[in-house]
């Protein structure tokens, strides 16, 4: 049977992390952000700090995904560094909560978005989530690089889009060149707002590790995967940056803080119908991360079937497209029993983040275990700053994790039920391949 191809360049896989990040988040989570600084200034600290954060974590991953070049990404690392089980478990909570959750409210939020021009109805809604979902999965089934070209497509786009908003307030803003400076009586910020407000910001960041789970399709991995992750967060940190700028240039504090759709409010303000104009450029930009998340995630199931700890059918590579179609299919499958469900699935959408960013903080804490329990794997790439910026990174991930169990609502907590019920399931697997 024919295995996966190496055609991702490293263009290809910047692209993917890009996109990956660039969803409708920036579009949208600003204005939370927002009501919990107030200052513009602190405003575009919370949002570089969210890129520094990531690119500590990107500059770990880096370091793994030079030494595990292999499908499936954090899956691996965490298998290596902790065990099969640890790395089954996220393999397990990506498909069934993580990614397939990240689908159905994609897939949502495109057709309420398609809703500014024509009012679906709920059932009219969920079945466009549900097209979506199989007509992009059924492109990317036909071989990675018709996938790699829709990603340098979209995530082109989308970065047109933001250097437009830019431009557009640069040069129609009217708030000043003060959201630069401080206040002259500002208070000090509390811990607690700058977590809450970090909530939006990981959303907005979060997919830059997308890229790790294709290594096992990249060319030249041990290369192009670390380049790519770094190239790409550091990419999107600058277009998020210019993105706020341009909110705060456009739109005044009070107007933004209390939108429900900044990037089209902010817009308007100079163009009538730029409401309509925002609305299409994020629906591209939802659309162009679907066709990511459809792709990439299905590469760790992939992997753990081929590693004997989940359905062997998994494991599955189409014989004339070279891609893993069962496992993207089956992703497809649950991704839309999730949208039909929509109506309950939704509250557990908090522990989605939460369950995401525990698996990112014991990735990251993974290098340091790796670097004693494995010093003979060969490291092409090592971690700039080592132990400092990963430790950061582990650090910084720990308080957010910490602060959302302290508020986290007991529906979000019914996802953990889905996260237990892999153990069994990992057992029993294993039982089989014994």
């Amino acid at each position: 049977m024919q295995g996966l191809q190496r055609r991702l360049s490293l263009y290809g896989l910047t692209m993917i992390v890009i996109g990956s990040c660039i969803g409708s988040g920036i579009f949208i989570t600003p204005s939370d952000v927002a009501s919990h600084i107030q200052v513009p200034v602190y405003i575009l600290l919370i949002w570089l700090a969210g890129g520094i954060v990531s690119m500590f974590g990107a500059l770990s991953f880096s370091e793994l995904g030079a030494m595990y070049p292999k499908s499936g990404g954090v899956y691996v690392y965490l298998k290596e560094a902790y065990g099969p089980l640890v790395g089954f478990l996220y393999g397990w909570v990506t498909l069934f909560i993580i990614n397939t959750g990240a689908l159905a409210a994609l897939s949502i939020a495109f057709a309420d978005f398609l809703s500014f021009f024509y009012e679906f109805t709920q059932i009219q809604k969920q079945g466009i989530g549900i097209a979506l979902i199989i007509t992009l999965t059924a492109i990317n089934v036909r071989g990675v690089n018709v996938s790699q070209l829709l990603a340098n497509t979209f995530s082109g786009i989308k970065i047109i889009a933001i250097l437009v908003l830019l431009v557009v307030g640069l040069f129609f803003g009217t708030e000043g060149k003060e959201i630069f400076t401080l206040p002259a009586q500002s208070e000090p910020l509390g811990i607690k707002p700058i977590l809450f407000a970090f909530i939006g910001v990981f959303w907005s960041f979060g997919g830059w590790h997308h890229a790790t789970y294709l290594s096992g399709e990249a060319i030249k991995p041990q290369r192009n995967v670390p380049k790519s992750i770094v190239i790409g967060t550091l990419a999107v940190t600058l277009l998020y940056v210019f993105a706020n700028i341009s909110y705060l240039l456009l739109l005044p504090m009070d107007a933004i803080t209390s939108s429900t759709r900044i990037a089209g409010d902010a817009v308007a303000t100079v163009i009538s119908s730029g409401g309509k104009i925002v609305t299409v450029l994020i629906s591209i930009s939802i659309f162009g991360t679907i066709a990511i998340y459809t792709m990439s995630a299905p590469r760790i199931y992939f992997a753990m079937a081929k590693d004997g700890v989940f359905f062997p059918q998994l494991a599955k590579v189409h014989d004339k497209w070279s891609t893993p179609y069962v496992a993207m299919i089956f992703q497809a499958f649950w991704a839309c029993i999730l949208i039909l469900m929509w109506g309950s699935f939704i509250k557990v959408i908090t522990f989605v983040t939460f369950m995401d960013i525990v698996f990112m903080m014991l990735a990251g804490f993974a290098l340091f275990i790796l670097r004693k329990k494995r010093p003979d794997v060969p490291r092409p790439y090592k971690t700039l700053g080592y132990p400092v910026i990963p430790f950061l990174y582990v650090l910084i991930t720990a308080a957010f994790v910490i602060n959302l169990i302290i508020s986290m609502s007991m529906e979000s907590l019914s996802g953990l039920l889905i996260l237990f019920l892999g153990i069994p399931v990992y057992y029993y697997f294993k039982s089989k391949n014994v």
